[in-house]
């Protein structure tokens, strides 16, 4: 394995995560090839209007989706990105679409969950949250505390903005790397982030099964699966 790249403690790095390393832990993508998430139309669980029109629906599948999290680990993916973030300290910046949270669970401080996260809830009415643990699963419909109104999953669905948006844009334009893991990184938002990052004159890093369309944007790509290769460029990098 060659990689031109070596990092040195001050430099500033940002790491845009996607389902390609969660499902090395055994979690499935957001989608198959049918548009459908889990045997359901994305539209009936991931939009505002499929909420709105059958909670409890939305409740039962979302509950499905926090309970698989019970069976599933970081992988060594997740623990070569906290041995990145310990040697860089404050310099190092996760930003991840996936909203499993095992980027936490491993050890990762300095995460931005832009898609929200399966193990948070919200109030829909006056936007109190809640750990998904502290709130009660057994109802049809979780409550606020609060003010009485439905609780929802702190997931960011399609139609809404997702989180950290100014903040990431922010990171970019300070950042001497960027490093696309696990994801195709061609759809927007997150595709913009690659370009953002070639327009302030950042080196760019791709690791994934595959190719994305926009590999002409990394300047360093690593074809494989991130549990595999990143302990090892990891070591590459740092030593």
């Amino acid at each position: 394995m060659h990689t031109k790249y070596k990092f040195n403690p001050e430099n500033k790095l940002v790491v845009l995560t996607g389902a390609g390393i969660s499902a090395e832990s055994g979690l499935k993508t957001f989608r198959d090839n049918n548009g459908l998430w889990e045997n359901h139309n994305v539209e009936e669980v991931a939009t505002p209007q499929g909420f709105r029109q059958n909670p409890k629906m939305v409740w039962r599948f979302y509950k499905d989706r926090y309970n698989q999290l019970k069976n599933v680990k970081p992988n060594p993916g997740h623990y070569a990105l906290v041995d990145l973030e310990n040697y860089l300290q404050d310099n190092f910046t996760l930003i991840t679409q996936n909203v499993d949270g095992l980027h936490l669970v491993a050890g990762n401080k300095n995460v931005l969950e832009m898609h929200g996260s399966l193990r948070k809830s919200l109030c829909s009415k006056c936007n109190t949250y809640y750990d998904m643990e502290s709130i009660d699963l057994d109802v049809p419909i979780p409550r606020c505390e609060r003010c009485g109104g439905n609780l929802r999953p702190d997931v960011v669905w399609f139609g809404e903005i997702p989180y950290f948006l100014d903040e990431i844009e922010l990171k970019l334009r300070s950042a001497d790397f960027f490093m696309v893991v696990g994801t195709s990184g061609v759809v927007y938002p997150a595709a913009q982030f690659l370009q953002l990052a070639k327009i302030f004159g950042t080196n760019t890093i791709g690791i994934n099964l595959a190719a994305p369309e926009n590999v002409r944007l990394l300047d360093e790509f690593h074809r494989g699966k991130a549990g595999e290769i990143l302990p090892q460029l990891v070591k590459l990098w740092t030593n």
